[in-house]
C-alpha cells in the first residue's frame, strides 16, 4: 500500500530545500540528514531537485576541463530566440 504524501510545499519542502547543498556537500549535521532523508523518501518532487544538483555537480566537476564545442552563431542565435534570451544576445554585442 502506497502512502501519499500530504505536507505543505511551502512549509516542509521550502525548509529542507534550502539545507540541499549542505547535505549534497556533507556538511549537515546527522540529525539534519535523517530528517531531509526522511522528507526524501516521500517527496518525489524533492527527490527529484536533489538529483538535479547531483548531476550538475557531477557535470561541473567532470565537464568543466573540456572545452564546449563550437556552436555556430546562427545555430546560437536561433536557439537563444527560441528560449526567449535575447537579454544575452544583446550582452554578447558590448
Amino acid at each position: 500500500m502506497t502512502t501519499l504524501h500530504t505536507h505543505t510545499a511551502s512549509s516542509d519542502c521550502q525548509h529542507l530545500l534550502s539545507q540541499l547543498n549542505d547535505y549534497a556537500d556533507g556538511e549537515l549535521s546527522a540529525q539534519l540528514c535523517q530528517e531531509l532523508e526522511a522528507h526524501l523518501a516521500h517527496c518525489e518532487n524533492c527527490s527529484i531537485v536533489l538529483d538535479t544538483l547531483h548531476k550538475t555537480i557531477y557535470l561541473v566537476r567532470h565537464l568543466n576541463s573540456t572545452p564546449p564545442p563550437h556552436i555556430p552563431l546562427s545555430v546560437e542565435n536561433r536557439l537563444f530566440a527560441i528560449l526567449d534570451l535575447q537579454d544575452f544576445l544583446d550582452q554578447g554585442s558590448d
